[in-house]
């Protein structure tokens, strides 16, 4: 998988840590017999606030900055925006370290760009976040 690292925001991006969280992820999706197109290329951008929120607000309606938003486009797989700040406080809420929640929620922003979905109905949101849950407990050892 081509991955492409941007960075919007005053936080740093941890790019080395992506790199590797990405690559384990897409193998742990290829041995759970999940669907990956195979020229899959997917972009991860750090944006502050303020931009998230009007991302959200645009493209979802909510007037708020939210943790991961996806975007599908024309290449395989995506764009994931993710929100260092949000975050970080949901971090210390999940009582959980950055790293913590940023791979988790990569894990869920590519789900959902795989076709996966919690909004629509129950039995989706319990296979996307069975599988989410099963994939991020079995890397979390490497955090």
């Amino acid at each position: 998988m081509e991955l492409n690292l941007i960075n919007q925001s005053k936080k740093p991006l941890p790019r080395a840590f992506l790199k590797t969280w990405v690559a384990d992820v897409e193998r742990a999706l290829r041995a759970r017999r999940v669907k990956l197109p195979r020229a899959a290329e997917l972009s991860i951008v750090f944006m502050d606030p303020g931009p998230a929120k009007a991302l959200n607000l645009e493209y979802r309606g909510r007037a708020y900055a939210t943790d991961v938003l996806s975007f599908q486009n024309e290449e395989p797989l995506g764009d994931l925006v993710l929100c260092p700040q949000v975050l970080e406080r949901q971090a210390r809420e999940h009582e959980l370290s950055f790293r913590e929640e940023l791979g988790y929620m990569v894990i869920h922003g590519m789900l959902h760009l795989l076709g996966f979905d919690h909004e629509t109905n129950e039995r989706d949101a319990k296979k996307m976040f069975t599988l989410q849950d099963a994939i991020f407990e079995k890397l979390r050892a490497s955090l």
